[in-house]
């Protein structure tokens, strides 16, 4: 069950926490509930990555340059920062060619180019290694706000049948063998098989590219579907956990699917009673699964 408790936080003893912030809600409402406890925060805006920059006025804040990122640890240093949590998306990766020849960079960009190498997993993984090497905790949206995760169990009056949960198993399945590969986190399964892959263009754009693949007849005759997003095997959950929110349910019924399936624990939802209000007007089942699932 989610309960309104706040964590427990002393404005005296609480650390300096950095909010590294990108696009969408999640930002921000770590922004508002560090405030809610009195615990000290200072924001770092992803030029042109976050959506409303208002919406952190009267917090101390900067707007840093992805390209500039390389001067971020020397940035919360001189500012005391003892943790820092990264939220929200960001919709594109560092140019190569624009960046800012400073020595923190220098130093560290033959294994930058290493973790890229390895994907976006591999990139994160990295900076979080590197900042505790230094001294910098880095905590995840979930050890702020522990309410975002979604719980275990079937949150909508409607329900999965049978042929649903072979959609549910055969779509997280998918979901895990593309985030083994680094991909994503997500796919759609119709009919008992993965119909559709997470890539580069995110949840929202595979919803999208179901509904057109429906309009325009390619499954055709083929009701219902499952949308399922799970965290990749072996990931950094600090860095990048799998979401939902509203416009994913709006999404998920646009592209005529019956629900969405999450792993239960590991998964943030964003304003989860309005998400469950439109999924019942919707006509869809939000369940979360049992987190052994993912294993």
């Amino acid at each position: 069950m989610r309960t309104n408790k706040k964590p427990e936080t002393s404005a005296v003893s609480a650390p300096l926490t950095a909010i590294i912030a990108g696009g969408g809600r999640l930002p921000v409402e770590l922004a508002n509930a560090l405030r809610a406890q009195d615990a000290p925060c200072y924001v770092v805006l992803l030029a042109g990555e976050v959506d409303h920059p208002e919406d952190f006025s009267g917090l101390p804040q900067t707007t840093l340059e992805l390209e500039a990122a390389g001067g971020l640890l020397a940035h919360l240093k001189a500012r005391n920062v003892k943790r820092v949590v990264f939220a929200g998306t960001v919709g594109r990766r560092p140019k190569w060619t624009r960046l800012r020849p400073i020595l923190p960079i220098l130093a560290v960009l033959p294994k930058l180019i290493r973790a890229l190498s390895k994907g976006d997993d591999g990139l994160l993984r990295s900076l979080v290694e590197y900042l505790e090497s230094h001294g910098i905790e880095v905590i995840g949206a979930h050890d702020i706000l522990p309410d975002l995760l979604v719980p275990e169990g079937v949150h909508t009056k409607l329900r999965p049948g049978t042929s649903d949960k072979r959609d549910i198993d055969a779509a997280l399945e998918a979901a895990l063998a593309i985030g083994a590969l680094d991909i994503g986190q997500a796919a759609v399964a119709i009919g008992g098989r993965a119909i559709a892959l997470e890539g580069i263009e995110g949840t929202d754009g595979l919803l999208a590219r179901v509904a057109e693949l429906r309009n325009h007849g390619r499954i055709a005759g083929k009701s219902g579907g499952v949308l399922v997003k799970s965290v990749k095997p072996g990931q950094e959950w600090r860095t990048d956990m799998p979401g939902i929110g509203v416009k994913t349910v709006i999404g998920a019924a646009a592209a005529g699917l019956r629900g969405i399936a999450v792993v239960a624990d590991s998964t943030l939802a964003m304003e989860f009673k309005e998400l469950i209000k439109r999924a019942d007007e919707l006509g869809l089942f939000v369940v979360g699964l049992a987190p052994e699932k993912r294993n």
